[in-house]
């Protein structure tokens, strides 16, 4: 079977779940790499990181290049994205005449270790994937005049921070969990034997290896390890409603035995109000109000999300501070996207809504490079060209991006109101603001509040119950406050961090999750833009993640959403590399439709 083809100027892989034995060995790294002409080779994701060196070696305009990896979940876009980083590491580091052995192989060792604790942190095991990733990355290869590697930079985009409290059915939170509770549940830190958030164990010692070549020390290491165990024991927390609406609500008797407080080094008295009282101003004076049940597990739930999200920017950062390079070293760049794929769920909220936004971009920015760049070089040489018609989603983003209406206006307009949200008004609103716009419809029968969006690889409805509440991300200032007191370093520093980039604000000042993901999003697509880029498509060839299993149907959808062409459009003139069943062969195939075509390249 098949792994590689090539589709136009995109590369596409098909995950075939199961290792496959010298596929991305040494030997075949150097094979690519010492080639005069790579693409005469069978196709590889080595020939296109080979491509993205030489151009930066030979100087080509724009000289940064950019690996854009995608695909939906459980396609590959993690490994692919670590075998990118493997063959840089190698190729890069292997050249350099300026530097000691030791010093090279600090900085590869470095940028490499940075995969496993990102991994450890930030992806999870879905329905899907058994490592899907649940956040974006775009890493910076830095090299110098010479074409070294000398440092790395990671840039991250939207935590899925949710999965912190909420795991859909029979999925998992995050790894790092079941790697410390596997190493540590014999150690004080884990004292109950019943953890609500999560059930399963995972080794860490590549974990704990990465972190300690990255520099972060014991102390540290601890300090983390008891925040995340804290999380934990703060899902054990349990409310029921008070007897008399004026007390906070009551707590059952684990509750106040909870060891939350003591491993993240607060007050457990202190803790336990904040969770159940909130502090309200009117003008100078300050207003205790007890909260009610379902608000109380909301600020638990709130607390646990933004304590893991700040202690994983603390660990980007801190990444970015031990590989980064001096700017004064470095010249050039190869960047690495990995990206979250496409995504429809039974329920879809606003974390959907964002990844299936970043695509959006994502894909104009593919159909722009790919089909137009295609059909114009046809024209530049005569040659007997039909045009292919392809979808332009430009008024899917003018929906969702558009101004001065659209749905993310609507979105952060509700969500600055000082009032509580009401999925219903905001449905009322987006069907009287966006009802000219196709892309967006609503089913008129359905009792649940929801709107749906014709996306460029499919319908998505979006349910807008909490989608306002997760859109404002608020944190209780009390419980900022107590954090800022931790006697957790680390909790600490985080917190103080926090509070002097992030200055309480009113009204329309307030920043929103979708504000600050599409600021991020069109930071990344002017990154994008300025280099030269390298599409690598992966495809899941069966929804069962079976080993070694190819469903026609099921790729040919996925290919067909990667062109952006209609079932019926035929692609007749592409020319691409297949591999033929019959003679395991590679040759060059036209007049075909391109679909097809990938498909027998794969059979």
């Amino acid at each position: 079977m098949v792994f590689y083809t090539h589709a136009g100027c995109t590369l596409v892989a098909l995950n075939p779940f199961q290792p496959i034995p010298d596929l991305y060995s040494l030997d075949v790294m150097k094979e690519y790499h010492c080639a005069p002409q790579p693409q005469e080779f069978k196709p590889h994701i080595f020939i296109m990181a080979e491509e993205a060196y030489r151009n930066v070696r030979g100087q080509l305009e724009p000289v940064n290049q950019s690996l854009v990896v995608s695909g939906e979940s459980g396609a590959g876009k993690t490994w692919t994205s670590r075998c990118l980083m493997n063959y840089y590491a190698t190729v890069a580091a292997s050249s350099s005449v300026l530097k000691s052995q030791d010093t090279v192989e600090r900085i590869e060792r470095r940028v490499l270790d940075s995969n496993p604790i990102m991994e450890a942190f930030g992806n999870a095991c879905t329905l899907r994937n058994n490592n899907s990733s649940r956040f974006g990355k775009y890493i910076q290869l830095q090299l110098d005049r010479c074409q070294l590697l000398v440092g790395a930079s990671v840039q991250t985009y939207l935590l899925e921070k949710t999965r912190v409290a909420c795991q859909p059915a029979s999925e998992r939170n995050f790894h790092i969990f079941y790697q410390v509770l596997h190493q540590t549940q014999k150690s004080h830190v884990f004292r109950v034997r019943c953890i609500v958030w999560f059930v399963f164990k995972d080794s860490f010692v590549e974990t704990m290896d990465a972190m300690v070549h990255l520099g972060i020390d014991k102390e540290k290491q601890q300090q983390i390890f008891r925040i995340l165990a804290g999380i934990l024991h703060l899902g054990n927390v349990r409310f029921s409603p008070s007897t008399d609406e004026t007390q906070p609500c009551n707590l059952d008797e684990k509750s106040k035995g909870n060891a939350s407080a003591e491993l993240l080094h607060v007050s457990a008295e202190e803790l336990l109000t904040c969770l159940r009282v909130r502090t309200l101003k009117a003008g100078k004076q300050s207003v205790l109000k007890p909260c009610s049940q379902a608000e109380c597990s909301v600020r638990r739930d709130c607390l646990a999300k933004v304590i893991y999200a700040l202690i994983f920017d603390w660990l980007v950062t801190f990444i970015n501070n031990s590989i980064c390079a001096d700017r004064s070293t470095w010249c050039n760049f190869i960047g690495v996207l990995d990206v979250y794929g496409f995504e429809c769920f039974r329920i879809n909220n606003l974390e959907q809504l964002c990844i299936n936004y970043a695509n959006e971009k994502l894909q104009q920015h593919f159909v722009a490079h790919y089909l137009r760049a295609q059909q114009e070089e046809y024209v530049s040489e005569g040659l007997e060209w039909s045009f292919v018609k392809y979808q332009d989603n430009q008024s899917c983003l003018d929906l969702l991006e558009g101004s001065p209406i659209s749905v993310f206006s609507l979105l952060n307009e509700e969500s600055r109101l000082n009032r509580a949200s009401d999925a219903r008004t905001l449905k009322l609103r987006l069907e009287k603001e966006l009802c000219g716009n196709a892309n967006i419809s609503w089913d008129r029968f359905s009792t649940v509040p929801h709107f749906t969006v014709a996306h460029y690889a499919g319908r998505v409805s979006y349910q807008i119950e909490g989608m306002v509440e997760k859109n404002k991300d608020p944190v209780p200032p009390e419980l900022i406050s107590l954090f800022q007191e931790s006697e957790n370093l680390l909790l600490h520093q985080i917190f103080a961090d926090k509070e002097a980039q992030n200055p309480t604000t009113k009204g329309l000042g307030k920043v929103t999750v979708v504000s600050k993901f599409k600021n991020s999003l069109e930071s990344l697509m002017k990154i994008l833009h300025a280099t030269t880029p390298h599409y690598t498509r992966c495809i899941k060839p069966n929804p069962d993640c079976k080993p070694m299993t190819f469903k026609k149907e099921e790729v040919q959808a996925l290919t067909r959403a990667l062109l952006c062409v209609a079932p019926e459009e035929e692609c007749v003139t592409f020319v691409l590399c297949a591999a033929v069943r019959s003679s395991c062969s590679w040759r060059l195939v036209g007049l075909w439709k391109l679909f097809t075509s990938v498909l027998l390249a794969f059979q």
